[in-house]
């Protein structure tokens, strides 16, 4: 079964199958809410690029975009994510 990505905001995609259909970088497995929370431990920009090297300033500025546009799914994800 062929399983489509949605594509939203520019760079970020839903694929199904893919960590749960949620919103992450394009063509990573980066979810957008697990860079939210490295923000919010502390890492800087600077500290996300080094960490993942797939990943450029003009796709992290795009995560940060979708993350502001779309607080809410981003919490709940967060919230999801964190019960384990």
């Amino acid at each position: 079964m062929f399983l489509k990505a949605r594509h939203l905001k520019q760079g970020i995609q839903k694929t199904p199958g893919v960590c749960g259909g949620e919103a992450c970088v394009g063509e990573t497995r980066l979810a957008v809410w697990m860079l939210v929370e490295a923000r919010r431990a502390g890492c800087t920009d600077t500290e996300i690029l080094q960490d993942y090297p797939g990943l450029n300033a003009a796709r992290l500025a795009n995560a940060w975009a979708y993350a502001a546009s779309h607080a809410e799914e981003i919490e709940e994800a967060i919230s999801e994510n964190s019960r384990d």
